[in-house]
């Protein structure tokens, strides 16, 4: 799978926890305030999130991270969600001045927040099945 044609035009993949409540409720919210199609998804669980991770170098079994890929650059944990609110519509790019602080800090929430994820928001039996109108939002419809 190349990954040219999605990253011409600069927008960008955004590969998360197909089975994490939390994860599946953060695409529902992109979605939704992504009016001009920015962004394109795939679970971290399948074969297009998988060469995506291999052709970076990061392993294939972990999933405690959103990813976003755009202009061949990859960005994890909170510079993603920052990356991704910074293009979203509405007052959501506001969200990006939290870029100034070090990423540990902001990274430290994100792990604690990811750690317990399954157990604060719940887990699915299996990935999100988009509808057939978001079908060409993501990878694996393509």
């Amino acid at each position: 799978m190349g990954t040219g044609i999605l990253e011409a035009n600069g927008s960008g993949i955004i590969l998360f926890d197909g089975v994490c409540n939390l994860c599946n409720g953060s695409v529902n919210f992109i979605l939704d305030r992504d009016k001009k199609n920015r962004f394109k998804f795939a679970s971290l669980q399948s074969a297009e999130a998988q060469e995506l991770l291999k052709a970076f170098h990061l392993p294939t079994d972990v999933y405690e991270s959103i990813i976003l890929i755009q202009n061949g650059k990859l960005r994890k944990k909170s510079s993603a969600i920052l990356h991704i609110c910074r293009q979203l519509d509405g007052l959501w790019p506001l969200l990006f001045g939290f870029i100034i602080l070090p990423g540990f800090m902001r990274d430290f929430a994100y792990d604690v927040i990811a750690k317990n994820r399954y157990k604060w928001f719940g887990r699915s039996e299996s990935c999100r099945i988009p509808t057939p109108e978001l079908r060409k939002r993501f990878l694996e419809a393509i």
